[in-house]
């Protein structure tokens, strides 16, 4: 199980990531702009750089659900790589079944 702190940091990084998507989608479109004069742009750019670190998603790690496990993330399941084979042992997970051949 990961720490209660890391776990919390992801969901703050989600929220502020939220919060200031519209804000830093329009400043990234003036960034790139080609219309506008390079003081324009560049006071974009520093406009930018004021918003807040975790602001950005791609700070965001992908954690397991059940666990919290950075690694092993399946993006298909939502849980970690260990957890997915737990409970798909346990037949808790509908539709994947352990194959032999």
């Amino acid at each position: 199980m990961a720490k209660t702190s890391k776990i919390e940091k992801m969901k703050k990084q989600m929220r502020l990531a939220a919060k200031y998507r519209t804000r830093r989608q329009a400043l990234k479109a003036r960034v790139i702009d080609a219309g506008l004069t390079m003081e324009e742009r560049l006071e974009a750019s520093r406009q930018l750089a004021q918003l807040p670190r975790n602001s950005s998603p791609v700070r965001h790690r992908n954690r397991c659900k059940v666990t919290g496990r950075p690694r092993g993330y399946l993006r298909k399941f939502g849980m970690s790589r260990i957890s997915l084979r737990d409970l798909a042992h346990e037949g808790k997970i509908p539709g994947v079944t352990k194959s032999s051949w």
